[in-house]
């Protein structure tokens, strides 16, 4: 089986900017993320984690850590640039992984986030073998 490094995109929303919200969120994210993709920590070679200038309870990365196999995951939490009239509130991640050629990838949004890509906020698949055209329109 061929491998590759590829990437895989998400974010979610936070109801409020505490730590119980942030780590119900975050984790909900991170569970929709093992779950769809069948990718193992092991796999990953980092996790960037941004967040809104309004989220400032706890850092994502702190949550995922708390997973099994995630400490020793390269991770780092910077804050998302800030655009008048954005979302509020929002967590995203853009993960790196040596995962299979074949293996199709699902980007993860959920919450009011489901907004910023309504095509990737359904179930979607992006298989390796579609244009590369098609993948950086998207």
């Amino acid at each position: 089986m061929e491998w590759q490094m590829r990437a895989i995109r998400g974010a979610t929303t936070v109801s409020e900017n505490t730590i119980e919200a942030m780590r119900e969120a975050v984790t909900e994210l991170l569970d929709e993320l093992e779950q769809r993709n069948k990718i193992q920590p092991q796999d990953m070679i980092s996790v960037t984690f941004s967040v809104t200038r309004d989220l400032d309870a706890i850092f994502p990365a702190a949550i995922a850590r708390t997973r099994s196999g995630w400490d020793n995951v390269a991770m780092l939490d910077v804050q998302q640039m800030y655009v008048e009239g954005s979302l509020q509130r929002c967590v995203r991640f853009l993960i790196h992984a040596y995962l299979p050629v074949s293996a199709p990838i699902h980007h993860i949004y959920l919450r009011h986030a489901s907004n910023l890509r309504p095509d990737w906020s359904l179930p979607q698949t992006l298989h390796a073998s579609q244009p590369a055209i098609e993948i950086l329109n998207s």
